[in-house]
Formats: structure tokens, sequence, C-alpha cells
């Protein structure tokens, strides 16, 4: 493994309330380097008194923002976009050292992030709402898209650019102000972020604050008008119960347990390079990663041998040595979580295929891991591993894969390997999922909606839905010609 790069002191630490730096007012939050688990920074969270300011601040401003010309927030947005794309290898250097993956990918998160940046402010230009047609002439009915008002962001760490501007994008664009906070792993990135998305706008419009759970939940508790969060099912779950509770819209896009199938019929070649980019892409923490194969028995075999032979090959180290194609975990949860899932695995039966081990070295680290002879008694199959490990389970028919695939409480996305439409076309009208791939794994198109169903969340990120995400329809009904309808009361009497 290459000597790992000393990168530049980024500093980055200060929160954004109503338009002024800050230092946090709370609890000192150290920030690990997950390549060798020291703490690398240390950044002071946002005190109640602070969340509060930045609330109130955020509710002050967002009236002004929402009543701005259309064209004055798209060019704020394309503004923000263009400071992103100007300092992109900063915050790549960044967002590496946060993250922890492999720097070539995140030159390509950057690049999204400037791209939707500018998709909603072109968008937003175009898309207000609708004319239906009115009850009887002289009459006008408007469908109009308002801003829900106040938007509570909570991003995880593990994509921080890319999913705070699914949110914000959208959100900013409609005439929200937004309250963001990032996971504490990656808070540096989302304050970096942060400040240059607050440069471009009215103060107040955007608040950017630092912190744990507790500053989190006093984000959802207070005088927001819809939280948006990304991240696991169960803080999810009392994020949503939350929101009932007070009556608030929540915006859940949780976690997954995604399958791919592999039918016979597929290109094998091709179907065990998908599932290992799928499975090992950012180390598997991906909420869309290829968490369980099925594979057709007349292949099986075969395909163990690919997939092995493909996770063996795969470069790890350093996320800064542009050779590096999986880096490490970021949390050391994450590799006990990883650890304990294949071990158990292992004790039931299943087979290594490739890897099956934590890597011994200071850090994060678990080698990228190929299991065959798996099956749904085991964890590894049934709950969310956010690992880097790709576990391979046969199947005889397609009704047995189909019914496989199904069993799981989530329904973020599923992926399968065929050449045969009449299985596309059963998998696209049966499998309770919000994405489908068919040949091509985990690819998200910014004009087309992504989300979950069940235990995946219901909300939708890009494309238009994303747009109307962050909006509440309201109908104008507008009599033009005025005057007293025959079927009013009569007053005359």
């Amino acid at each position: 493994m290459p000597a790992v790069r000393t990168i530049p002191a980024m500093s980055h630490d200060h929160l954004i309330v109503d338009g002024a730096l800050v230092a946090g007012g709370g609890d000192a939050m150290g920030i690990t380097d997950p390549r060798d688990g020291s703490v690398a920074h240390t950044v002071m969270a946002a005190s109640p008194d602070q969340v509060s300011v930045a609330i109130a601040g955020a509710r002050a401003a967002q009236g002004a923002w929402a009543a701005l010309a259309q064209d004055e927030r798209s060019a704020a947005l394309e503004a923000i976009a263009a400071e992103v794309a100007e300092r992109a290898e900063e915050i790549v250097d960044l967002v590496t050292l946060e993250t922890g993956r492999a720097r070539t990918r995140n030159r390509v998160y950057v690049d999204w992030t400037s791209f939707l940046l500018r998709q909603y402010a072109v968008l937003a230009r175009h898309h207000r709402g609708r004319v239906v047609p009115s009850n009887t002439s002289g009459q006008l009915s408007l469908v109009l898209r308002m801003p829900v008002g106040v938007v509570a962001c909570l991003i995880p760490y593990n994509y921080p650019l890319a999913l705070l501007v699914h949110k914000a994008a959208p959100a900013l664009a409609t005439g929200n102000a937004i309250v963001v906070k990032g996971a504490p792993e990656t808070t540096r990135t989302t304050l970096l972020l942060g400040e240059i998305m607050a440069r471009h706008v009215p103060p107040g419009v955007v608040q950017v604050l630092a912190g744990g759970g507790d500053v989190g939940a006093a984000m959802v508790d207070g005088e927001t008008d819809m939280v948006a969060f990304t991240g696991s099912t169960a803080i999810g779950r009392a994020i949503g119960v939350r929101c009932a509770e007070i009556v608030k819209p929540a915006h859940l896009e949780l976690g997954g347990k995604d399958p791919a199938i592999v039918f016979a019929d597929a290109d094998l070649g091709a179907a065990a390079a998908g599932v290992v980019w799928a499975a090992f892409l950012n180390s598997g923490q991906v909420c869309t990663s290829t968490e369980r194969v099925y594979v057709a028995s007349s292949i099986e075999e075969q395909f163990h041998d690919l997939v092995a032979a493909s996770t063996a090959s795969l470069r790890v180290g350093d996320p800064f040595d542009e050779e590096t194609q999986v880096g490490p975990l970021r949390t050391e949860a994450g590799v006990d979580r990883t650890g304990d899932h294949v071990a158990e695995a292992v004790a039931r039966g299943a087979r290594v295929l490739a890897g099956g081990e934590r890597l011994d070295r200071p850090g994060f680290w678990y080698r990228p891991t190929a299991l065959g002879g798996t099956d749904h008694s085991m964890r590894i199959m049934r709950e969310e591993t956010f690992g880097p490990v790709l576990p391979v389970m046969a199947f005889h028919d397609a009704d047995e894969a189909f019914r496989l695939a199904a069993d799981t409480p989530y329904g973020l996305g599923a992926s399968i390997y065929t050449n045969d439409p009449r299985i596309v076309k059963h998998a696209y009208e049966t499998l309770r999922v919000g994405t489908l791939w068919v040949n091509d794994p985990v690819v998200d198109n910014p004009a087309a909606p992504f989300g979950g169903m069940r235990a995946s969340g219901s909300a939708r990120e890009l494309g238009v839905e994303g747009l109307d995400a962050f909006t509440v329809p309201r109908h104008v009904h507008w009599d033009i010609e005025g005057g007293v309808k025959p079927w009013w009361y009569d007053a005359t009497d």
C-alpha cells in the first residue's frame, strides 16, 4: 500500500448562521481520518441557542427569498454551481479526506453536484404548476407549486455533497430556506458546501450547523416546516414518527438491501462485472449497493469463479492514490458490522470466495469479500450490511428468484441481468422497488426520480419529482367576472 498522502490543513470548521461564519457553541466533535483512525480535526457543534437562532433566521429570510423573481433564484443557483466547479480540486481533496472514498470517484461527484445545481436552476424556470379546466366560463383555475417554507436537511456521511444538493438545489430553487446539518464524520464537507451556497443567497436563506443526533432532533422539533433526511431506516422511522406527532411532512430516503438477479441467458462476464461494481462502489457504503445476488443454479460455479477473481483483483489502498479502487470504510462500527455479518454467514455454511477479513492496519479497512452458498437464514442476506461484501445464492427458476428478491422489508432498488424482455416486464411490474436496473446497475439519471418504498422510505429526489417534493400545491380559483351566483343564499328577502 502506498504511503498515506499528507493533505494541507483545511479549516471549514465554522457554522453559517444568518449569513455569518460563527464558531459552534456546543461540544467538541473529533473527526477521524478513516485511513488510520486518527483524529484529523475538531469542530465545535452548534449549541441549542444556535439551532434556534438558525431556524428563526431562516424563517425571517424565507419570505423575501420566495418573493424574488425566479430568474434571480435560478441565477443564484448557477453562481453556486460555478463556484463549486471553480473550487473542484479543493472540494475533492476534502471529500476524499473525510469519506475515504477514492479520489478518482470524488471528481465525478463534485461534477454531479455542480450539474444538479444548474439543472434545478433551469427546471425551476419552466415548472411552476398548471392551469386546469374551470367549472364555468369566466373563471380561471390555477394549481401553483408553492414553497414549503423552512426545510431541515439532515445529510449522511457516504455522499455528503450529492445528497445535500439533492435536497438543497430544488428546495432553494422553489423559494424555500434551508437549515442543514451533515453527519459528524463529514461535517467539514457540509460546512464548505454550505459556505459556498450562503455566499450567493441573501443572509439567512442558507443556515449550516454541526453536531450529532441532539442537534438533528432540535431541528426536527423546531419551527421548521419539513424534515428532509437521508440515512438509516431506524433513524428515519423515529423522525417519521416524531414528524407525524407534530404534523410536519417528512421527506425520508432510507436504507436498502438491494437484490441483483442473474439469469442463465445473461452475458455472464458483464453480469459478474456489474455486481462487483455495484457491491464495492464506495466500499459498499451506498444505499443502492447490490447487497445480495441470486444466480441461476446452472451458471452458479462459473459465476462464482468470475466474481471471486474480480473481487480479489480490486486495488485497495489510500484513496488519494490514483490507482485505488476501494478505500476504507468510514467508521469503526461499519467495519465491525461487516465482520459480524461475514462471520455469522460462514458459521452457517457460507463459503468465502474472496476476502473475508479485516485488513491488519490502522484505520477502518475490510477486504472486499465475496461469499457463495448463502441463504436467507443469514443476516447478510436480510440486514443492511453497508460494507464491501457480495453474498451469492443460487436459484432454480424465475419464480424462486423473484420470491427471494421480494423477501425483504426494503424497497429501494433491484438489478436484473437478462436478455429476455418477458423477464424484464415481469420484474418492473411486480418488484416493489423505486428503481429497476436492467444490465446496468446503480445508475442515477438526473431527469428521473430516485427513491424507495416501504422500509426504504417514500421520498423522491432528482427529476421534476425532486423539485415538486419541496413544494405544496395550492389551488387558486379565480372568478374573473365576479358577480352574485344563483346558488348563493338569497339575502334580498
